[in-house]
């Protein structure tokens, strides 16, 4: 006998569509949204970041190219009632003011006048943002129901594991095997990171630009790879969201980052007071095995880790840092309303300060920052008001893991400059998008919450 749980009959419900037209939500598509940003999640984290669109700047990364195009198809879909998404979305309005505040001070650069790179970046800077939208808009507007939000995540969860996989082996053999991923159409241009000694041993980066980016993102997939492992339908797909845990996890260990362990703390602060005792005993109990493993394996690694938060007074991590701030407080109160203009400061032309708020304050302003941190707490707050709707443990634990990256991506901000890196940041997109989808999802309105278009349905 089957049993069906909750969600499933969730999407039994008629779709609304326009007037008083609804479609059964079950037909099979052709292709929708959770397909497209399914292949952009694959595009962005498996293929390396150096591997480019020939011609073209970083911005021609495949996986940002397709997310460019979803901001164009989402643009486009507004101008036919029956292609755009109706009904309310507090996501669109957070990333409008974001968005806006960005294009002020983009106008705001120009008008002080810029050096040739400066005006590059902020070029670059319009049109990465644009990406950002489009995969934000995409999973805001786009995911029909809680089967394919599952399905997003769960490709998420597998390429995520992939990339902490290529971690470990960068870290175990010393040799960097994204030097022999030749794909062809694409070139390799721009810097790439090697490894880095630390605490005898080496950092890694995987697919990413840098070993923090890499750590941050796989502190991002984290919490959804523990929420298969405790919610996954079947025993043999449990033990491989465990196996995916793991290589998250010691893939965010190998990049020997402080960031990386910030944000993994930062998930338990969240998710540990959802989770019944005996989850908590049983993730208890399989971190200390992981460490004991990974103490075994490497007791270089696990000495390093314990002491990357030792005596922050004569620890360059921090104290090279705070000798930065003088000289960003200086430009802030140069222009503090709309800052010096939208991806103006740019190294090597300026000092790189490790610190995403204080650049969006140089740049941006107190109006630009404030609509950054707007963007997140809108997150955190249409999670929280699904996690308050949800019937069952599951939506519940879901909406309480995509809490989770939005207080990471808060937080995080402060140790490195996070949106200069595009794979955490369009995987930080994907995640405040799924912020609007679990709020429609679980909207109390049926219009609302089974809203969708003939599109997406495959008409």
């Amino acid at each position: 006998m089957t049993t069906f749980t909750p969600y499933y009959s969730a999407d039994l419900e008629p779709s609304f569509v326009y007037g008083r037209t609804y479609v059964t939500r079950r037909r099979v598509t052709r292709i929708d949204a959770a397909a497209l940003l399914s292949v952009t999640v694959g595009l962005i984290l498996l293929i390396p970041a150096k591997l480019i669109l020939p011609g073209m700047t970083d911005i021609g990364r495949p996986g940002l190219v397709m997310g460019l195009l979803l901001f164009v198809w989402w643009v486009l879909a507004r101008f036919t009632p029956t292609l755009s998404m109706t009904g309310p979305q507090p996501m669109r309005w957070a990333l409008m003011a974001f968005l806006v505040s960005a294009l002020i001070s983009y106008a705001i650069g120009f008008m002080r006048g810029l050096t040739s790179m400066e005006a590059n970046s902020a070029d670059r800077a319009i049109l990465y943002y644009g990406v950002f939208a489009g995969i934000l808009l995409t999973a805001a507007d786009g995911v029909p129901n809680w089967i394919r939000l599952r399905g997003v995540l769960k490709v998420l969860v597998i390429c995520g594991a992939i990339v902490g996989a290529i971690g470990i082996i960068q870290y175990v053999t010393k040799i960097d095997i994204t030097t022999y991923i030749q794909i062809p159409g694409l070139q390799a241009k721009g810097w790439a990171p090697g490894f880095e000694e630390r605490g005898g041993g080496v950092r890694v980066a995987a697919t990413t630009t840098h070993y923090i980016e890499l750590a941050a993102t796989l502190a991002l997939i984290l919490p959804f790879g523990l929420h298969f492992a405790m919610h996954a339908g079947t025993r043999w797909r449990r033990q491989i969201s465990v196996g995916a845990c793991m290589l998250l996890a010691a893939g965010n260990a190998a990049t020997i980052s402080r960031t990386g362990i910030l944000a993994v703390v930062l998930m338990f602060v969240v998710l540990i007071p959802v989770w019944a005792w005996r989850t908590r005993y049983n993730i208890l109990v399989m971190t200390g095995v992981m460490l004991a493993a990974l103490g075994g394996a490497s007791p270089s690694l696990l000495r390093t880790l314990t002491r990357l938060f030792d005596d922050p007074s004569n620890n360059p991590a921090f104290t090279v840092r705070a000798d930065r701030y003088p000289l960003a407080f200086h430009y802030i109160a140069q222009r503090p309303w709309f800052g010096r203009g939208t991806g103006t400061w740019v190294a090597p032309q300026y000092q790189i300060l490790d610190n995403q708020w204080l650049v969006t304050l140089i740049a941006n302003g107190y109006v630009g920052a404030a609509a950054l941190g707007l963007l997140h707490l809108t997150g955190i707050v249409l999670a929280f008001l699904a996690y308050r709707r949800s019937s069952t443990r599951e939506d519940k634990h879901l909406c309480a893991a995509l809490i989770s990256t939005q207080l990471i991506a808060l937080v995080v901000a402060g140790t490195f400059d996070s949106l200069s890196f595009s794979t955490y940041t369009m995987i930080l997109a994907l995640t405040c998008g799924m912020c609007g989808t679990v709020w429609r999802l679980t909207h109390p309105a049926r219009k609302v919450r089974t809203s969708t278009t003939r599109w997406f349905l495959g008409n």
